[in-house]
């Protein structure tokens, strides 16, 4: 699978170094290698010179258990790069903001069935890190206003149960005021994304929130149940909520720069990104 992958990504001109430890094994049988060969490997490729980027293969359970086994203090020193992941890879880019303060990408990663399949998705990524003036407004393809208006933050979020996870940790971001928050899911029942959401809510992060667009939310039950869901949950926010903006766990997946300064419209079903993604 991640062969397949590799070979795309020199299609387009990349030469992909694939780090030591990413085909591992682990006595788990759901990690790959131990805690901290993978993030030895996170380290070294952020900060070899060399490397204009680092893409992670893939997601699954595991990065909650080497994000403070990273070495900040040496990532800090390095110059900043393009990061890009999703699903548990939330961890990582809550981290690379509280931690670098640095932008990321929130999209298609090589290791995975359906960056094979969603060649919409490869293709809007592939614009991101080659053109991305080309790609500074992200429209929903099925737009949903389900609280109407318009704000302007910075982006941040990702997959909601790992934001949730995060909460209380050294890497978690403590609070979204002032920001976009992206928000999707995959395989949780409706009455877990509630957990998650009221998790959120109740400890604060939420408070003072610009708008929140949300991406796919694939496997979790019936669309209309979740989304009543999720307006019951978000509307007392009092801020523009867009449904449907096609990130995540989805095809196509569009890829979302996290971190850089964005206006939500939620009537017209997009999100404008203000400064080019790798500028």
């Amino acid at each position: 699978m991640l062969d397949a992958g590799l070979d795309v990504l020199r299609d387009w001109g990349l030469d992909p170094v694939v780090g030591r430890h990413v085909v591992d094994d682990h006595p788990s049988g759901y990690l790959a290698g131990a805690d901290q060969a993978r993030a030895d490997d996170l380290r070294d490729a952020w900060c070899d010179p060399a490397l204009a980027a680092v893409v992670c293969a893939r997601g699954g359970y595991g990065t909650q258990r080497m994000a403070d086994l990273l070495d900040w203090d040496a990532m800090r020193q390095a110059a900043p790069k393009a990061f890009l992941g999703y699903s548990d890879i939330t961890v990582l880019h809550e981290a690379f903001a509280t931690r670098l303060g640095v932008a990321t990408l929130h999209g298609p990663m090589p290791g995975t069935p359906a960056f094979l399949a969603d060649t919409a998705g490869r293709d809007h990524l592939r614009r991101t890190l080659f053109a991305p003036e080309e790609v500074q407004v992200l429209h929903a393809p099925a737009p949903r206003a389900l609280v109407p208006g318009s704000a302007a933050g910075v982006t941040l979020g990702g997959c909601l149960s790992l934001l949730a996870s995060d909460i209380g940790t050294p890497t978690g971001r403590p609070s979204a005021a002032g920001g976009i928050l992206l928000l999707e899911d995959t395989g949780e029942e409706a009455y877990r994304l509630d957990r998650f959401l009221t998790q959120l809510l109740r400890s604060g992060r939420l408070d003072g929130v610009a708008g929140v667009a949300l991406g796919s939310w694939e496997d979790c039950g019936p669309a209309d149940e979740v989304r009543a869901l999720l307006l019951d949950r978000l509307a007392p926010l009092g801020v523009p909520v867009l449904d449907g903006l096609g990130f995540g766990h989805c095809l196509p997946a569009l890829t979302v720069p996290l971190g850089v300064p964005a206006v939500l419209d939620a009537d017209a079903g997009t999100l404008t990104v203000q400064v080019p993604a790798l500028s």
